[in-house]
């Protein structure tokens, strides 16, 4: 137990079954389906969008009961860090924390970049600085309140997504079989050419589609304060099926039959090019493009918030844990990590103000490799599954001891691992260009292994760690209730 908090001792149980089952919702749901979801069909055309989602879809529901099992068990906002810490090697549990702090404050950055442009829909001629301000002080605000106020602005932030993809679908259900506005679609967009480009450009939409749905893993960290983490989590994980099929591989479906591939109005990337917004706009929305915007808003607001969350906690474990200075495991008497939350806040509004110096080639360097780091934590989270479970067993605990079981042992998590390394190793697609490699691409793809692995063999190093045997895997759960943690 650290003895620098200053006010509380452990971090507070006061997130909800509903905070986590939106956390769980609205975790993937944002501009990866709101706009990327176009250039994905564009590149790869219908079929071939779908059948990219569909798999990415497969590999994050192995991953989040993986995680579900062990969170249920053992529930720490830690999580995949002192997993990994427990089950595989403490070198690799050091590395995955902070890759996924680094990971989670930069995505704040690039988040506040992002809403930047789009109040500039709005307001063309605002300075971008007093958008950025505004909004670092709304995220900080959100979190220094309470874990409940973060997880009640979480539970709007996600119904608001929610509402509009629930009335997206029905509207696009009623568009393509002619009873809203009396012209069926039909399904001709699908089967007349659903592979129009072909294998290549499907498996360069099945890397794109593995950003889409970071977050997914959210609920994993906000574990350590859930109030009835063995109830709540295995419900929020059962949910994020559904949320799958419906939220996106059946929007990608009435995207790809009511525009077609063709259109180069999906490619684009501006908010009033939106699939969404043009589906809505075929409707006779008027107002489409503005009702897309804010929601597009509440998306990044809500990216930003769940990353500065989620970073701190993290940066707050390994403090504990003794992996990051003392003073950031201090909390406040309500038990916010104020001292996390800062550094984390200071990191992001650097990695922004990076972004208008020179070209912005520092702050794109940094974003490109917390994109990787994303990746990087899904594959450890597949392998300290897989080494949980056979330490399990080798120690002769039964499986009925588990809150919560992971369906298809061993078959989940190692398929979700191969198809974890399909994605990091296909990066290269992006860099062939009618038969020349962008060496500048892949070099900015693949910086985020580079970093990891200074992280992991430093820490090796100066340690001298080794991969635990199974009998020397950790499964002690013994003041896990109130997030306590041993040493690794």
């Amino acid at each position: 137990m650290s003895g620098t908090n200053e006010g509380a001792t452990t971090l507070r149980r006061g997130l909800k079954a509903r905070h986590m089952t939106m956390i769980s919702l609205g975790g993937s749901i944002g501009t990866g389906l709101f706009l990327a979801s176009g250039g994905a069909i564009h590149s790869a055309g219908p079929g071939g969008a779908l059948l990219a989602y569909a798999l990415i879809g497969v590999m994050v529901y192995f991953l989040m009961t993986s995680l579900g099992e062990m969170a249920t068990y053992m529930p720490v906002s830690g999580t995949f860090s002192t997993y990994a810490a427990r089950f595989v090697d403490p070198s690799l549990g050091f590395a995955l924390g902070w890759n996924y702090w680094y990971n989670w404050a930069i995505t704040i950055a690039a988040e506040l970049s992002a809403a930047t442009l789009i109040m500039k829909f709005w307001f063309p001629n605002s300075p971008s600085i007093l958008w950025s301000g505004v909004f670092l002080l709304l995220m900080l605000g959100l979190n220094l309140l309470s874990v409940k106020g973060f997880g009640e602005s979480e539970y709007w932030f996600a119904m608001i997504k929610i509402v509009t993809v629930i009335v997206f679908i029905a509207l696009g259900l009623l568009m393509v079989f002619g009873i809203w506005n009396g012209e069926a679609t039909g399904f001709r967009n699908l089967t007349d050419n659903p592979f129009p480009a072909g294998f290549l450009a499907t498996l360069g939409v099945f890397m794109a589609a593995g950003f889409s749905f970071q977050g997914t893993e959210l609920i994993g960290v906000a574990a350590g304060e859930s109030e009835n983490p063995r109830d709540s989590i295995p419900r929020a994980i059962r949910s994020i099926f559904w949320r799958i099929l419906l939220f996106y591989i059946l929007a990608i479906l009435l995207i790809g039959l009511l525009i077609p591939h063709t259109n180069e109005q999906i490619a684009s990337s501006d908010i009033s090019t939106s699939p969404f917004t043009i589906v809505f706009e075929k409707a006779g929305l008027a107002v489409a493009a503005s009702v897309m915007n804010a929601v597009i808003l509440t998306s990044v607001l809500s990216a930003g918030n769940s990353g500065m969350y989620a970073s701190t906690r993290m940066l707050w474990v390994l403090a504990r844990e003794g992996k990051a200075p003392r003073f950031l495991a201090r909390l406040n008497e309500r038990g916010i990590p104020v001292a996390s939350l800062l550094v984390t806040a200071a990191l992001g509004l650097f990695a922004f103000l990076a972004s208008f110096f020179g070209d912005g080639v520092v702050y794109v360097w940094l974003l490109n490799a917390s994109g990787m780091s994303g990746f990087i934590v899904w594959l450890g989270i597949a392998v300290s599954h897989y080494r949980f479970r056979r330490a399990f067993a080798a120690q002769g605990h039964s499986l009925d001891e588990l809150p919560y079981r992971a369906k298809w042992f061993p078959f989940g998590p190692l398929l979700a691992m191969l198809l974890c390394l399909i994605v990091i190793g296909g990066q290269f697609i992006g860099a062939l260009d009618d038969g020349r490699i962008d060496w500048a691409y892949i070099v900015a793809s693949y910086v985020g292994i580079p970093l990891f692995l200074v992280f992991y063999l430093g820490h090796k190093w100066k340690r001298r760690t080794r991969m635990l045997t199974l009998a020397e895997c950790r499964l002690e759960t013994e003041g896990m209730g109130e997030t306590r943690e041993t040493r690794t």
